[in-house]
């Protein structure tokens, strides 16, 4: 088929973070705006590059004051660095929705290796409206990432004690990545939409149900 190019689209992209607060729960934490491309062959997942780019000035935990000391020097300093990028360099393909995606993470100007647990949740044509009228049909495929980070590694080291040597923020903060991806239009000798042929000759009633993926790519395994 060839290698197929997809942009993230930020309204329906974004993170979650949750750190353990006072020894005996999670404060989470949500970063919209994320923005990010991947270019993968279907025929061949594992040599996919995929790049992006989270916008940490937009940070929301549903409190203010904590938000703004996220944004300080004491965390995130978005004064100096207002984006964190991802840069991958390395796919491994553990099943045929499983992944593991291995890359560069950079924030507040530290960059450190970090790999994410990432699944596949499939794709589907969908309509795509520009200058109030529907332009498509669009394709678009869905991807959940984890991993769990040491935030002392990017030189988040912020933090207090309490009473019996806690500590107010744990180190070892969850990420989960939820990214919806829209296949651009594609150039010439490019893989396009239509030319996956998996639902052709299916009769209507035998449509996949909304919550199973359309079967298309990844495929090698």
């Amino acid at each position: 088929m060839g290698v197929t190019k997809w942009f993230f689209e930020p309204g329906h992209t974004g993170a979650e973070f949750r750190a353990r607060h006072m020894m005996v729960t999670y404060v989470r934490g949500q970063l919209k705006n994320v923005r990010g491309s991947l270019e993968v062959d279907p025929g061949d997942p594992e040599k996919a590059r995929v790049e992006a780019v989270v916008d940490a000035t937009q940070v929301y935990t549903g409190q203010e004051q904590r938000d703004a000391h996220l944004r300080s020097a004491d965390f995130f300093d978005c004064e100096t660095h207002p984006e964190w990028t991802f840069t991958g360099t390395g796919v491994h393909q553990v099943s045929a929705t499983e992944f593991e995606v291995t890359g560069d993470l950079t924030i507040r100007g530290t960059t450190r290796p970090v790999t994410f647990d990432v699944t596949y949740l499939g794709q589907w044509d969908t309509p795509w409206w520009e200058d109030g009228r529907d332009a498509g049909p669009r394709r678009r495929a869905g991807f959940t990432a984890t991993a769990r980070l040491n935030r002392q590694d990017f030189g988040v080291s912020w933090n207090d004690v309490v009473d019996r040597g806690g500590v107010v923020v744990s180190n070892m903060v969850d990420v989960t990545v939820d990214v919806e991806a829209v296949q651009e239009k594609a150039g010439p000798g490019e893989a396009r939409p239509e030319d996956d042929q998996s639902r052709d000759g299916q009769p209507e009633d035998d449509q996949p149900d909304d919550d199973r993926p359309e079967e298309a790519w990844p495929q090698a395994v």
